[in-house]
């Protein structure tokens, strides 16, 4: 019975709250949530650099303005793990939004522990 008078409420609710929750940013928005979801970054940073590779010939009639990334990411997931199996993992979160037709076409990323992140701003303030 509950069940039916959500439902009543949710199919006479206005169109505009549909179009309203909608993101400009749906690719961004999953990598956040899967990437946050998954390794719990203490660190996570997101750029989208596609506007810098919209010339290129691979890009010719994408019409997404979110191909292109470069993810720094600081989690204690990484600990004990080399980089490329570091960046597997992330890849592997990813997979759906990098096969999407328009989806993301390149991944630039910094994995690090929180010592290695530590060690690298400790090396940018000397």
């Amino acid at each position: 019975m509950l069940r039916r008078s959500v439902l009543g409420l949710l199919s006479r609710a206005p169109r505009y709250y549909t179009t309203m929750a909608s993101s400009s940013t749906p690719m961004q928005d999953a990598i956040r949530e899967k990437i946050t979801e998954a390794l719990k970054p203490s660190t996570l940073e997101i750029h989208n650099d596609s506007h810098l590779h919209a010339h290129h010939s691979a890009m010719r009639g994408v019409t997404s303005t979110e191909t292109h990334f470069r993810l720094v990411i600081t989690s204690e997931a990484f600990r004990s793990k080399m980089q490329p199996a570091r960046h597997r993992m992330v890849y592997g979160l990813l997979k759906d939004e990098m096969a999407k037709e328009g989806g993301i076409h390149a991944l630039q990323l910094r994995t690090m522990t929180p010592e290695e992140e530590e060690r690298r701003k400790a090396q940018e303030q000397s």
